[in-house]
């Protein structure tokens, strides 16, 4: 049988994205978000109260821990009132299986899957966008300047002549040795100038190197994105045009991009194997639900305040065999009604329909599928159902479903004499 392809893959995820958007803007979620901010509230409040019970005097301790002990019980009960918040979304949603799907239409216009523009994020190179700074001009310092000693003047400077001709000497070796020091200085700046614009300018090709490298990867990723987008299209036209013609391949592929988008509970996931006959215009359906031990079973969770602990209640098993028995009654409904109202070319007569959980052989210790609902439908009679106003196992039992009797104890349906069809009248 026929499993979920490239297309219809890619479908799914999306619909699980636009599933997350929507259940993060739904009422529920919001009053689950409240009741989580009230939890973690009181949990900051009763940290306060106990820090604010460790400062406390000896004649205030008492009053303190009185405090900071209610506050901790109100902090636990906000915890528990949360989890029965979050509980109710989950029950909420696996008994309103059938509901969800009546809100929207399951056609899928192929034409809108197409990528009409691919959408790049932008070149951000990061540091590698930054040109190495370059080096300034090299400034030097000003040569040393040869400053004589002033002659001696009047009388004194007939006898000072030969000593102020020895201090001249002395500046004139001063200043010699002052300009070697500025030449050797001057050598070292330039040498060192040029050693840093070596090493700048090896910097800068580095750098242009990795942007080029950078700059392909970007270009190739742009082009990976095309192309998927082509391929995506092209698959798409193929598609559409071989549906047009009755291929049986292609109507199998429309019937997966149907399913996966139709999107379940995380806590009631369900997967689907198809196939399609042309002579009989038979869709051969087979729908995989959770075991019933995957499906919370707890009533309501209590914080007992003499142990200090949440506590779950559990539901009664009654109730627990009537949340299953009903969710995979609805699961049947909705993947007739969700594949029949998809098929608007009504390329699809009939399905034959097996709503079955996997589990373990207890006798043999092998995996098996146990059929809990096969069924067989025709477009034309089903069409017709209201299903806003039925009740799923009298539509099964109308259509001449073979039900299992406990779906809850995965009892298998009994399809010995068959499955009998029921069409118009």
């Amino acid at each position: 049988m026929a499993k979920r392809g490239f297309l219809a893959e890619m479908h799914h995820q999306a619909q699980q994205a636009e599933k997350r958007r929507r259940q993060q803007d739904a009422a529920a979620a919001r009053a689950h978000a409240a009741a989580v901010r009230a939890a973690e509230t009181a949990r900051r409040k009763a940290q306060n109260a106990r820090a604010a019970a460790a400062r406390a005097s000896a004649a205030e301790q008492k009053a303190a821990d009185r405090v900071a002990a209610q506050l901790y019980a109100e902090a636990r009960v906000a915890e528990a009132n949360s989890m029965n918040v979050e509980l109710a979304n989950v029950y909420g949603e696996i008994d309103g299986l059938l509901a969800a799907t009546l809100q929207v239409d399951d056609f899928v216009d192929l034409e809108s899957l197409k990528v009409t523009s691919v959408e790049h994020p932008p070149f951000n190179p990061g540091r590698l966008a930054v040109p190495i700074e370059p080096m300034p001009e090299l400034v030097y310092p000003p040569q040393p300047e040869f400053v004589a000693p002033p002659p001696p003047t009047g009388l004194s400077g007939v006898f000072s002549k030969k000593k102020h001709q020895g201090a001249v000497a002395q500046a004139e070796a001063d200043h010699r040795q002052q300009t070697g020091a500025w030449q050797a200085h001057c050598q070292k700046m330039h040498d060192d100038y040029v050693a840093e614009q070596a090493r700048r300018g090896q910097a800068e090709a580095e750098r242009l190197k990795d942007l080029s490298v950078t700059q392909q990867t970007y270009e190739r990723e742009c082009a990976q994105r095309e192309a998927d987008a082509e391929q995506r299209n092209a698959e798409l036209t193929k598609l559409i045009n071989n549906l047009a013609f009755d291929v049986p391949d292609a109507i199998e592929q429309y019937v997966g991009v149907v399913l996966s988008n139709s999107v379940y509970p995380e806590h009631f996931p369900v997967s689907h194997d198809y196939a399609f006959d042309l002579d009989s215009r038979e869709l051969t359906l087979t729908v995989r639900v959770p075991e019933p031990a995957a499906v919370p079973a707890v009533k309501e969770y209590r914080y007992v305040k003499g142990k200090d602990e949440i506590t779950p209640s559990m539901l009664p098993v009654k109730a627990q065999k009537e949340r299953y028995a009903d969710a995979v009654w609805q699961c049947a409904v909705r993947t007739l009604h969700e594949v029949f109202e998809a098929d608007r070319a009504g390329k699809i007569r009939t399905i034959a329909l097996t709503v079955g959980a996997d589990r373990t052989a207890p006798a043999t210790g092998l995996p098996e599928t146990v059929p809990l609902a096969v069924v067989s439908a025709d477009r034309d009679s089903f069409s017709e159902f209201d299903l806003a106003r039925i009740v799923p196992h009298a539509t099964l039992t109308h259509l001449g479903a073979a039900l299992s009797k406990t779906p809850f104890d995965l009892t298998p349906a009994d399809t010995a004499s068959g499955v009998r069809v029921r069409g118009r009248g």
